[in-house]
């Protein structure tokens, strides 16, 4: 029932419960490869039917039977989905780990404090391969049209086991999760709260167990309770990784702009270490001295070129990524990419019954080492302090607190506010922050100014609805977050009705609405944009979307580019259609065009933006040709034309081509290669004509999280000039075809888990 202001649904409603019986001795895959329960072990474990679909039609049985079995000894959980099915059907790949999302998947997600805020969630596909993540009940900008798949933390890694194989009639797959990889009360009696899920690709198709229903946001206030488990304890462990670093690299190095030459080292090391302390049931402090990625793939493709703001690239080492729920907030206060080369590294997070902390501490050497040795700056440091706190209130809501702070060479920007996230009822949420910054800069200026974000959700089997108010002061500034736009109060609207057809082919389809106003703080108009796109969703994975005609205008103002004699409206328009499909289990392809008007953000010296002719394109295609082989190619291809006489301003191709090996679930062979390449007339833009070639290669056994053995070779080669010229600007001169070798790296690393 619903109180005079949050959702108030007891505890102690109906809900399906489930005692798991304590087992004398392990139970084993091949107990159940007969598609049931062989042997007075397995025969002893609690058994669970009756999962329930979401999609594509909510409320009707799985389409394929499923059993679930669940019993515990005191080192490990351990779970059995026998899944009936065609195994000609059943999409299943030998791929890397969490690598599986193309695949049929079996999960089981564990609210070990029952507190329905938060759980862990351990995945996999028919044939074992894992996929683990932290779920919290936490609303995520844009949930309106990507629903609760954003409530998963997929950077969590915790050592379990799985095993998987397919059968003649389906598949099934066997978990073993130590009680010591998660946290929970040793002594208490209140239960877990459980859920267990079966997705079927080919049918887009999501089961549950208990039921769960698009009608409803969330997940873990309707999970089911799982009783008997006795005598077990969590873990109170300490992990120690260390590892050894041997490289050869010949590097360009630029920090002195006006002294360009190459680095190289024909051999070298390093040695470093990632530690985990477990301090009490549900804190954890991670430690990193003297850490390297050299193992992390580089980032994914995107477009930069003509970019008016600064384009987000997500973060990728491991350090940075884990338990990364523990400081987000609506506003990105904590973009951890700005922590570029630390030499050291501090994280405390978990819970203290009704709070949620967090703490990070790292230094990062990047800004000292990117300026030549007569800069004042020169092989100074950066370090960065953030702080957050959450309290549980009322019903899966909480308020919270976090501080930010940039310290560097004699400047500072430091930043603190508060937040809410408000559970209002069974379909609406509504998250709220305020922050203000203080920023002392290093030529002495000082600015401060307040940001404010508001996020309301309407999440439901039909009808979608999402509102955020964005307001950015021109004082305000976040140096260790990601906010690339100030002194803005932007209103956007989205809104989206699904029709679900119980047919064979159609899943839903629908339109969407977008509306998106920004003002500055004087009150002037900058931004109007109004989207209106028509959505079909099938089944194997397809998914089609068209947005027939776009109107947007955006202002231009002298503060923006200096040489606008005053405001400038730029009134332009697009048009886009997306497609994706999994037609096939070896075969993945998507494509997307997007036609029609664009600013020229970077003319030649002296002239203002100006409108031109745009064609934006995207294409991929996955195949996958063996069990164990993937194939990843993508082309982005960006061009703008002259709106008069029609030349070619630039064009813009980046490709890049992705194989992976699974030679078996440890060992790994991954080969990318990505060209990129900007062609721009410099009779219309100030942007060079570039040219990059770059190959990664990388061995990998990982015998599981934190005890790996890297191969690896990273190479990049650029159109610059030989001689490193410098041209007028003093920047680097190019050559027309020519690419030289500026970077390249070979390395051998090895970490090993320690657990004590």
């Amino acid at each position: 029932m619903a109180s005079s202001a949050l959702w108030a649904h007891s505890k102690e409603s109906t809900v399906p419960t489930l005692t798991i019986p304590y087992l004398s001795s392990a139970p084993v895959l091949d107990n159940f490869l007969n598609m049931k329960p062989e042997g007075a072990t397995a025969e002893r474990m609690a058994k669970v039917t009756g999962l329930v679909q979401r999609n594509p039609h909510d409320g009707e049985p799985v389409s394929q039977p499923t059993e679930v079995y669940l019993g515990y000894d005191k080192h490990n959980l351990y779970v059995v989905f026998v899944c009936f099915d065609d195994p000609t059907r059943v999409r299943a790949h030998r791929t890397r780990r969490e690598d599986i999302g193309d695949d049929d998947e079996v999960e089981i997600m564990l609210d070990t404090f029952r507190d329905q805020r938060r759980a862990y969630a351990f995945q996999t596909n028919p044939l074992g391969i894992q996929w683990d993540a932290i779920y919290t009940e936490n609303t995520e900008e844009n949930a309106a049209i990507l629903g609760d798949y954003t409530h998963f933390d997929s950077t969590f890694d915790t050592l379990w086991y799985s095993r998987g194989r397919l059968t003649s009639r389906g598949f099934v797959v066997w978990f073993a999760i130590p009680f010591r990889s998660l946290r929970f009360r040793s002594l208490s009696d209140d239960g877990w709260g459980i859920i267990l899920y079966r997705g079927i690709v080919r049918e887009n198709e999501d089961s549950f167990w208990p039921a769960m229903s698009s009608k409803v946001e969330g997940r873990l206030g309707r999970a089911a309770v799982a009783y008997g488990m006795k005598g077990i304890a969590p873990g109170r462990n300490i992990q120690l990784i260390p590892y050894g670093l041997f490289n050869s690299f010949h590097s360009l190095d630029t920090s002195d702009p006006a002294v360009p030459h190459f680095d190289n080292r024909l051999a070298g090391g390093k040695v470093g270490l990632d530690s985990k302390l477990i301090l009490r049931e549900s804190l954890v402090m991670d430690l990193t001295a003297n850490p390297d990625f050299s193992q992390v793939e580089s980032d994914d493709p995107q477009v930069t070129v003509n970019q008016r703001f600064e384009v987000f690239f997500p973060e990728k080492r491991p350090f940075f990524m884990e338990n990364t729920d523990s400081f987000r907030t609506p506003i990105n206060l904590l973009f951890t990419r700005r922590i570029a080369d630390p030499d050291f590294g501090t994280r405390l997070s978990g819970r203290i019954g009704h709070y949620a902390l967090g703490l990070l501490l790292a230094d990062d050497k990047s800004p000292g080492e990117v300026v030549p040795p007569l800069d004042p700056d020169y092989h100074q440091r950066a370090y960065f302090a953030i702080g957050r706190v959450n309290r549980d209130i009322f019903r899966q809501s909480t308020i919270g607190a976090i501080y930010t702070d940039r310290e560097f060479h004699g400047s500072y920007n430091r930043i603190g506010g508060l937040d809410t996230r408000l559970k209002l009822s069974s379909n609406w949420t509504a998250m709220f922050q305020g922050v203000v910054s203080s920023t002392h800069n290093q030529d002495g200026s000082y600015q401060a100014g307040p940001a404010y974000k508001a996020d309301v959700v309407r999440s439901g089997l039909h009808f979608n609805y999402e509102a955020i108010v964005n307001d950015f002061s021109p004082g305000f500034t976040s140096e260790a977050g990601f906010v690339n736009r100030v002194n803005i109060r932007e209103i956007q609207q989205t809104a989206s009705y699904r029709f679900r057809p119980k047919t064979n082919l159609v899943v839903d389809w629908g339109p969407d609405l977008i509306a998106d106003d920004i003002w500055d703080h004087s009150g002037l108009r900058l931004d109007t944009s109004y989207i209106t796109r028509f959505h079909l969703q099938l089944k194997r994975q397809t998914y089609v979307f068209v947005e027939p005609y776009v109107p947007f205008r955006q202002r231009l103002r002298p503060v923006d580019f200096s040489v606008l004699p005053g405001n400038v409206d730029y009134y332009q328009h697009y048009s886009q259609i997306f497609a994706q499909s999994s037609p096939l289990n070896q075969v993945s392809i998507y494509g997307q065009y997007n036609w029609g008007d664009a600013i020229n953000y970077v003319p030649p010296a002296n002239r203002a933006p100006f409108l031109a002719f745009s064609d934006w394109a995207s294409a991929g295609l996955t195949v996958r040709p063996l069990m164990s082989v993937k194939v990843d190619n993508v082309y982005y291809f960006t061009r703008l034309k002259e709106r008069t006489g029609g030349a070619t301003i630039l064009d813009n191709h980046i490709i890049r081509n992705r194989w992976n090996w699974q030679i078996n679930n440890e060992l790994s062979l991954r080969f990318i290669v990505q060209y990129s390449a900007t062609l721009a007339n410099q009779s219309f833009t100030s942007l060079a004509s570039t040219k990059q070639l770059s190959p990664q290669f990388l061995i990998t056994y990982l015998a599981h999280p934190g005890t790996a053995l890297y191969v690896g070779y990273n190479s990049d080669l650029q159109n610059i000039d030989p001689a490193l010229g410098l041209g007028p600007s003093g920047n680097l001169l190019r050559t027309r075809d020519r690419l030289i070798n500026d970077d390249r790296v070979f390395f051998v690393k090895v970490s090993y888990l320690l657990r004590f």
